[in-house]
Parts: structure tokens; sequence; C-alpha cells
């Protein structure tokens, strides 16, 4: 029988507008190559990656999805897995930037409630083209509770450390529970929610 060569799987979601360069940064975290003619991604893609955590072989699991609004129903059924989910938006693209905050309401629509998520302000290394300052994303990050990071797929800046911060949120939270009672603590946790709106 083949032996299990991890501790633990993680599943985690790259979101963000088209262009942002998600797909840069999962390749430069799990391949550390940096292409500049990638195609967009059509629907959804993944890679894997083994990193060691506190002692534990953690498999990430890491799916880049496609931005475009015509990929959006096939997206959003990747959320509900995720464990993890990482913003992405592009430092010299306003746009990109004003978006995020519609991909959180995704994420509070279509994810977990206390799935692990992190902003990355990317392109990081482009400072002339800067159109969004790291205030901005640290201040929106800061409102909505969230991990903010400035990132460079091209520099090979913070990636890696972006990946292990958020792996390690999602360890961190995970190890205290007994994987048994975890699927049972969540659909007691979210009953009262959906039929006690008007009872206080």
């Amino acid at each position: 029988m083949a032996k299990k060569t991890y501790d633990l799987l993680f599943k985690l979601l790259l979101i963000g507008d088209s262009g942002v360069g998600k797909t840069c940064v999962l390749f430069r975290f799990s391949d550390d190559a940096f292409n500049t003619t990638f195609i967009s991604t059509i629907g959804i893609d993944f890679k894997i990656k083994t990193v060691e955590l506190k002692g534990k072989k953690i498999k990430l699991q890491i799916w880049d999805t496609a931005g475009q609004e015509r990929f959006h129903t096939i997206t959003t059924s990747y959320y509900r897995g995720a464990m993890g989910i990482m913003l992405v938006y592009d430092i010299t693209n306003e746009k990109s930037f004003d978006n995020i905050l519609k991909w959180l309401r995704n994420i509070d629509e279509h994810a977990n409630e206390d799935v692990e998520k992190m902003i990355l302000g990317n392109k990081c290394d482009m400072e002339d083209k800067r159109t969004v300052s790291k205030h901005r994303g640290e201040a929106i990050a800061r409102e909505y509770g969230i991990r903010f990071m400035e990132t460079s797929a091209k520099a090979n800046i913070n990636i890696e450390k972006a990946f292990i911060e958020l792996a390690t949120a999602i360890y961190d939270k995970t190890s205290g529970k007994d994987p048994l009672e975890a699927p049972d603590r969540v659909n007691i946790d979210k009953k009262p929610d959906r039929g006690s709106g008007g009872c206080c």
C-alpha cells in the first residue's frame, strides 16, 4: 500500500480580477518560475506543493481561478471547499483594487464562514506604475480583519511568505479540532444562523 506522503491537506483558492497575476503568483510559489507569457486561465487550474509546518508535512492544493465574469459560475463552486482564500489585486490597476470588495462579497456568499483570507497587492516591483498605495491595501485589510501583503511574482517578493502565513493560520485553526468532530461542529453552528433570524 502506498504510504501517505503528507499529514494534512489544505485547499487554497486564488481569486481576483483577470490579469492581476494570480497564475504568476501560483507558479512562482509552486515551481519557482516566472513567465511573462501566461494566457488567461480558462475556468480553473490547480497546483500542488508540500510544505513543512511545525513538524508536519502539509500538502497545499492551490486552485487558480479565472478572473473573467464568464467563468464566474464555474469558479464559485470551488469556494465551498477552500480553507484559505487569497484575494489578489494589481497595485498598478486601480479597478482591480476597487473590485476587492466585490470579491469579498463573493467569499461571504459562497465560501465557508471560517475560511482564512488574505489580500495580496501584487506587482509591487512596478513602483513607477503604482496607482494603489500600500496604505490603502493595509486599510481595507484592517477594515475587514484580513491579513495583507504586497507581493511580486516577478521579483519573488513575499510569495512564499504569503502562502506559508496563510497555511499557518489554517493549521493553527484546525490543529485544535478533532477531525472526526469538525463536520458536526460546523453544522451545529450554522443551523441557528439560518432559522433564528427573527427570534431575538
